[in-house]
């Protein structure tokens, strides 16, 4: 079974730091974090099929406790080319044995709602 473990349209902020902060209601995608950690990791395959670790934060103080990414996060928005309103999809594939394993999708807003990944605009 798949399913979008998590798309965010990206700020200029996602686009050029070295972390991008997505939706809180994504983190039920995810592992629990673990007892005592406010963080975990994982890999993501690319659309050229290129591996990339992610990790995920959650501040652990206070009351804005949105997660963030970050791990090999800054190096893949810049490989890709990344800009402030491309959007970032995260797949998640559960087996039957409920492994999951994710793929990460880049893309561009051609025109009009017609979304294509950031590969093709390299070409």
């Amino acid at each position: 079974m798949e399913v979008v473990a998590m798309e965010k349209s990206l700020s200029k902020c996602d686009a050029t730091y070295n972390r991008m902060e997505f939706p809180k209601k994504s983190l039920k995608n995810f592992p629990n974090i673990p007892a005592g950690q406010n963080y975990f990791n994982f890999v993501a395959v690319d659309t050229l099929g290129k591996r990339w670790g992610f990790k995920v934060s959650i501040r652990n103080v206070g009351r804005y406790r949105k997660p963030w990414m970050s791990g090999q996060w800054r190096r893949y928005a810049r490989e890709k080319g990344l800009k402030k309103g491309d959007r970032v999809k995260l797949i998640m594939h559960v087996e039957g044995n409920a492994v999951r394993s994710y793929r990460i999708r880049a893309e561009r807003n051609l025109t009009m709602g017609i979304w294509i990944p950031v590969e093709e605009f390299a070409q």
